[in-house]
């Protein structure tokens, strides 16, 4: 009776085991389209998703897979085949955190800080894929990691509806232990995706890649001039007076810099092409908490450039550069200085 149990059991182990095998080859046939080794046939996207994992070993010795992935990150996007990098990795305790040390390492290899974007969810593969679709809103993305990590990867994302695609880069060669674990991390997927319905740890709001910029619907979008066209077009009294007043119109000015108040301070003027005070260079942080009509940029007893809420311009103000755009055709047709707008 217990040869028979025996027997049984083993039985079972061994079917178990080649049923894990064939879909370990299962999985890796029908990932292999999607994944490149050479980063001169990878095709062009626009994110570039690096997996993450530990820097250095407990014995203290660095990690072959985390740099192999880190000069992948680096030659996808040296080569142009990725325009950023989201940074997906582990961050569940204060002294371990993957993305962060990526992030050090590629910036210091000469990455734009600008074009990397951090996931600090990413605590498994399947947080980091299906993160990047719903949290990233990103569904058309290269993945960054070993070859028999992008297989599991690319699944995953596969069964969620996303096109991704994966660069490949090289393993170690002592990595016997690393595939059989594997094995069973790809059984683990497929109970998570077949029969659990595993979503991420953390979802989150939406943060898209790259970011969209929103323009206020109560912008103006009235262009900038300069100090030389504001004396130019003090002497119209009659283009000012075509034009209401700010105040009238329920507008109020937009915060504007020091050096273009210092132009006309004293004799303060709406520009004829909106009727608001000229908007201030996006390089010039604002020194006005708030502004209404025509009341900003008026001068002191001692002779002070002064704004509203009691704040008063330095005396260099005036030569501060500004670079606007070119005035509308509207507003070319006054005084000879203004028909030659800055470019």
């Amino acid at each position: 009776m217990l040869k028979r149990l025996f027997i049984l059991i083993c039985c079972l182990i061994v079917l178990a085991g080649m049923t894990a095998l064939g879909l370990d080859r299962w999985i890796s046939w029908k990932t292999a389209p999607y994944i490149y080794e050479n980063v001169s046939q990878l095709p062009h996207r626009e994110v570039g998703v690096v997996l993450g994992t530990s820097k250095y070993y407990r014995t203290g010795e660095r990690n072959q897979y985390y740099l192999y992935r880190i000069q992948g990150a680096l030659n996808a996007y040296n080569s142009g085949k990725v325009n950023y990098l989201l940074l997906s990795g582990d961050n569940a305790l204060q002294s371990y955190n993957e993305p962060r040390t990526m992030r050090k390492d590629l910036i210091r290899a000469g990455v734009d800080p600008a074009d990397i974007v951090l996931d600090y969810a990413g605590f498994r593969t399947l947080d980091s894929i299906v993160r990047t679709r719903k949290v990233f809103d990103t569904n058309d993305f290269t993945i960054i990691t070993q070859r028999f990590h992008c297989e599991r990867a690319l699944f995953i994302a596969m069964h969620q509806g996303i096109e991704a695609q994966c660069f490949a880069v090289p393993s170690p060669k002592n990595m016997l232990g690393i595939r059989l674990r594997e094995i069973a991390a790809r059984m683990a997927a497929l109970a998570d995706l077949y029969i659990f319905k595993s979503e991420p740890r953390y979802l989150g709001p939406l943060i898209p890649i790259p970011p969209v910029s929103e323009i206020p619907d109560k912008a103006p979008g009235y262009p900038a001039v300069t100090p030389q066209q504001l004396q130019a077009l003090s002497g119209q009294p009659a283009a000012v007076r075509q034009v209401k007043p700010a105040a009238a119109d329920g507008h109020h000015a937009l915060a504007a810099d020091c050096a273009l108040l210092a132009a006309f301070a004293g004799n303060p003027r709406v520009s004829p092409v909106s009727g608001n005070l000229p908007v201030r260079p996006p390089y010039v942080p604002s020194v006005i908490n708030e502004a209404a009509g025509n009341t900003a940029g008026h001068r002191d007893r001692n002779d002070r450039l002064t704004l509203p809420g009691k704040i008063v311009c330095p005396a260099e103000a005036a030569q501060i550069p500004v670079r606007p755009p070119a005035l509308p055709p509207q507003a070319a047709s006054g005084p000879a200085g203004l028909s030659s707008a800055v470019r």
